[in-house]
């Protein structure tokens, strides 16, 4: 158990954790992982992505965002790696990832509170997993297309009425406001989603009954977690640390395996004779992006209980 719910105290705790029970959560959960980290790091390569990259341009040109902007190439940037990332990783993600935070949440649990794990606990957190998920996508859909409407909003209303959108000093200050105001919106999203999947494969007892929720309730329940004891700054404190993880993973995999594609079809020779050393490295990236994803649930994990057990001390005070 972890109390002070602290960046430092709950990376070391997860960390720790990880590591004593590193044969169990290296094995099945992240080989699970396997075919939704290939699939994540290949979307970020897919010849797809101009084309959706192109359509977002037309649509953000059509509703009148300035080109000069930096907030257009961010939010174009962004917008089309969700929606690509949607289209070939979310059949991935609602069966491997899900699986693997199953198994995961399923060996925390045992190793808490030393119960014997079974398929049909994991098979039943999965389910609830499975529907907490959607109602994420929905959230993160919504938090995407709010921060779109309200910035045409900011820039025709500024166009029409105070004719300052050609203004090159004017347009450096909505793209920086209107940065900071999508990041925090999508990042606070980002973090919500991720617990409340926690929190719906989390099952408490209460006067002898059970209480299972998913779905948008334990939506609810992470954005109170979040709002209690001032936990929300750690949250993202500790999801930027694990994005970064991940992100300098999908760097390596792009620099280590991508470039090296490119650098065949280029030289005219056939990508059927790719080096299989690549192929195996890339295999090897994909394992090492699977780790850090259980390394992320159990950071999740040992957040909630931190703050369970700092609620506990606060009651008993």
């Amino acid at each position: 158990m972890v109390g002070k719910s602290s960046f430092r105290a709950i990376m070391r705790r997860s960390i720790f954790t990880f590591l004593q029970n590193f044969h169990r959560f290296t094995a099945a959960p992240s080989l699970l992982l396997l075919p939704f980290a290939a699939a994540t790091l290949l979307s970020s390569s897919s010849y797809i992505f101009p084309i959706i990259h192109g359509r977002f341009t037309s649509i953000f040109l059509a509703a009148g965002f300035p080109s000069s902007s930096q907030l257009f190439s961010i939010l174009n940037l962004k917008l089309s790696q969700t929606l690509l990332s949607s289209i070939f990783v979310s059949p991935f993600t609602l069966s491997f990832l899900l699986l693997s935070k199953s198994s995961v949440i399923t060996s925390l649990q045992k190793i808490n509170s030393n119960h014997y794990n079974n398929s049909n606990k994991i098979i039943t957190i999965f389910n609830r997993l499975f529907v907490t998920q959607i109602c994420n996508s929905l959230v993160i859909l919504s938090a995407n297309a709010t921060c779109f409407s309200l910035l045409v909003i900011a820039f025709n209303v500024s166009d029409l009425i105070l004719g300052l959108s050609s203004h090159p000093r004017f347009v450096l200050l909505t793209s920086a406001i209107g940065a900071v105001i999508y990041s925090v919106v999508l990042a606070n999203a980002y973090v919500v989603c991720n617990l409340s999947l926690i929190l719906s494969g989390l099952s408490e007892k209460k006067n002898n009954k059970k209480k299972n929720s998913c779905g948008f309730s334990s939506i609810i329940d992470a954005c109170v977690v979040l709002m209690r004891g001032g936990g929300g700054g750690v949250a993202l404190s500790l999801a930027v640390a694990m994005n970064l993880a991940m992100a300098a993973i999908e760097a390596l995999f792009q620099y280590r395996v991508v470039r090296a594609y490119y650098y065949y079809r280029g030289d005219g020779a056939d990508v059927a004779g790719f080096d299989w050393t690549v192929v195996l490295e890339a295999v090897v990236i994909a394992y090492m992006y699977s780790v850090v994803v259980v390394l992320d649930t159990i950071v999740g994990f040992v957040f909630l209980e931190s703050c369970e057990l700092d609620r506990c001390t606060e009651i008993q005070v």
